[in-house]
C-alpha cells in the first residue's frame, strides 16, 4: 500500500492505540531476580496488512538509577510456557528460518528509563494466529543485530504468553 504524505497509516495506527482493544496481548511478568518487572505487549490488527505493536514495561533493571536509560531485547520466542526462569520459551519465532536479527520474532529494543519502557511500532512478519500461544521476552541486554542465533541479549527477564483477547 502506498502513501502520500496527506495519507499515511500514522492517523489509523493513533486511533487503533487510543480507541480499539487489542485483538491479542503478553501480559509480562519478570523472573525471581526482577519481581517487580511487569507490563503489558499488545498486537492490533491493522488496515494496512500488518500488526501494530504496543509494549509499556514498568521495573527494568535500571529503575534504582535516577536519570538512566538503557536498551533492553525484546522477541516473540516459539513457545508460551513463562513457568520458572523461563527456560521452557525455545528460541526466537522464526518459521522462516532466517539468520538473526530476521527471524519474526525479533521485535524493536525497548529502551527503558529509569525502569520504565514504552514502544509502539508496525511490523508485517507475522499475523496475530501465527504468535498466539507463543511468547515475549525481555532479556537483560541490548540486542547486538549481530551475534547468532540471537543477538547476545543476556538473561530472559520478562516473559508473558501471547493471548487472545477477541
Amino acid at each position: 500500500m502506498m502513501y502520500s504524505n496527506q495519507t499515511t497509516p500514522r492517523i489509523p495506527f493513533l486511533q487503533l492505540l487510543t480507541y480499539e482493544r487489542p485483538e491479542a496481548a503478553a501480559w509480562i511478568t519478570g523472573n525471581a531476580s526482577y519481581p517487580r518487572l511487569s507490563g503489558l505487549v499488545k498486537f492490533y490488527r491493522t488496515s494496512a496488512g500488518g500488526i501494530l505493536v504496543e509494549a509499556e514495561i514498568f521495573g527494568l533493571p535500571n529503575i534504582e538509577q535516577e536519570g538512566s536509560s538503557n536498551f533492553y531485547a525484546m522477541h516473540i520466542h516459539e513457545f508460551g510456557d513463562c513457568s520458572g526462569n523461563f527456560d521452557h520459551t525455545g528460541s526466537h519465532y522464526n518459521p522462516s528460518a532466517d539468520i538473526h536479527p530476521n527471524h519474526a520474532g525479533d521485535l524493536l529494543p525497548l529502551m527503558g528509563n529509569q525502569g520504565y519502557a514504552w514502544s509502539a511500532f508496525y511490523d508485517k512478519r507475522f499475523t496475530i494466529e501465527e504468535i498466539i500461544g507463543k511468547s515475549v521476552i525481555i532479556h537483560s541486554n541490548r540486542d547486538d543485530f549481530t551475534t547468532q542465533p540471537s543477538g547476545d541479549s543476556g538473561t530472559k527477564i520478562g516473559c508473558g504468553e501471547i493471548r487472545k483477547l477477541l
